[in-house]
């Protein structure tokens, strides 16, 4: 971490246009990363399939289906 502290700038600089994912460690762990804004839309993208994928799986078994507005109703609860 006290590295990254050092040189944020490169380490950003490295993943937003070296493409490489940067692994910040902190007691020989790793905490976090630096990866480009490319590979972020593309881990999103991944995710919003899965999301997609999960939903169409629960409703062909027949599960419940409720609006939106619904659902972040009864979480706010």
């Amino acid at each position: 971490m006290s590295e990254a502290r050092d040189d944020f700038a490169g380490l950003v600089n490295r993943a937003a246009y070296g493409q490489e994912r940067v692994v910040l460690m902190r007691h020989g762990k790793p905490i976090a990363a630096i990866i480009s804004a490319d590979e972020l839309a593309y881990f999103e993208e991944l995710e919003d399939r899965d999301d997609l994928l999960a939903a169409q799986a629960a409703i062909d078994e027949g599960g419940e289906t409720a609006a939106l507005d619904e659902v972040e109703h009864a979480r706010s609860r």
